[in-house]
């Protein structure tokens, strides 16, 4: 068995699951402040009897294995997160190999291994939640590079007479600025959960979202867009996605995935709420064949 965790900046999702991705327990723990949470954390997994365990984890983290802060939060709006070393706490605490990466990243590998991205070489997951975050297969590899990627904050054009100014603490209007669930509720007053079906909101919703997929579908030709988080239960919000996709590219890019299977190219998890959990668990088996190659 493994363990898994999906770090957010809420709520820490713990579980136990096996190598087909199948989670058999799981419990949820606040996101307070670093002890407190990691304590309760280390709690859980202390009498569970797993082989390694995956930590997907919301950032900005230090994912270079060379650097002196590998496995910090760097730059997280959670201040007492920020400067936090989250993977020597936990290997302090709990004495199995610990794998990390994001969240959308952790994600991705598990929609790769069990979910919607089987058999794809390049992929893209898409969270719209708390925030706007990005997990991207590339030719069967996790996309690290410089440091991992930041979806959520590429700009965005404003839809005409749009006043809102965003609420990203760093750039204000990018993405995650315009289009993540707290910019759908300081914007219009409620929760995103609560606005009906016909609602203004989820037009311009569905114009930024589209925004952000036409710059990765230009720059990383994905074989396959995923879209999760909370935002994305809205189902009405696919079919004006995938429409505004098409408008956008304005007939570009002549791919039968574009012009006569976008249902299928612009679709939900296929692991559904629990991508980001079998994510600690896709990390956790990674870290267990490492080892076995090393």
């Amino acid at each position: 068995m493994f363990g898994a965790i999906e770090a957010g900046g809420t709520k820490f999702v713990c579980g136990i699951g096996d190598d087909r991705g199948r989670i058999v327990d799981q419990i949820t723990i606040p996101t307070t402040v670093p002890e407190e949470t990691l304590g309760r954390v280390a709690e859980y997994f202390q009498n569970k009897a797993i082989r390694a365990l995956g930590l997907g984890c919301f950032g900005p983290l230090d994912l270079d294995p060379a650097s002196p802060t590998y496995g910090f939060l760097t730059s997280t709006p959670k201040l007492a997160w920020r400067g936090f070393n989250i993977l020597a706490n936990l290997r302090r605490r709990l004495a199995v190999p610990i794998a990390i990466d994001t969240d959308v990243n952790a994600a991705i590998l598990a929609e790769h291994r069990w979910g919607a991205a089987q058999g794809l070489h390049t992929a893209l997951y898409l969270t719209v939640g708390t925030g706007i975050g990005g997990g991207i297969l590339v030719e069967g590899q996790i996309l690290h590079g410089m440091m991992h990627p930041e979806a959520g904050h590429v700009i965005v054009r404003r839809a005409a007479g749009d006043n809102f100014p965003g609420v990203c603490p760093a750039h204000g209007d990018c993405l995650e600025g315009m289009a993540s669930g707290p910019a759908i509720e300081k914007r219009w007053g409620s929760k995103g959960r609560d606005l009906p079906l016909d609602h203004p909101a989820w037009d311009l919703e569905a114009g930024y979202l589209a925004q952000g997929l036409v710059t990765y579908i230009c720059v990383l030709s994905p074989q396959r867009i995923l879209l999760g988080g909370g935002v994305m239960q809205q189902a009405d919000l696919f079919p004006r996605i995938r429409q505004k996709v098409r408008e956008m590219l304005n007939g570009y890019i002549q791919r039968p995935e574009i012009v006569a299977n976008i249902d299928e190219y612009i679709v939900p998890p296929g692991l559904g709420t629990k991508s980001g959990l079998c994510g600690g668990l896709a990390l956790a088996m990674k870290a267990t064949e490492a080892r076995k190659e090393g």
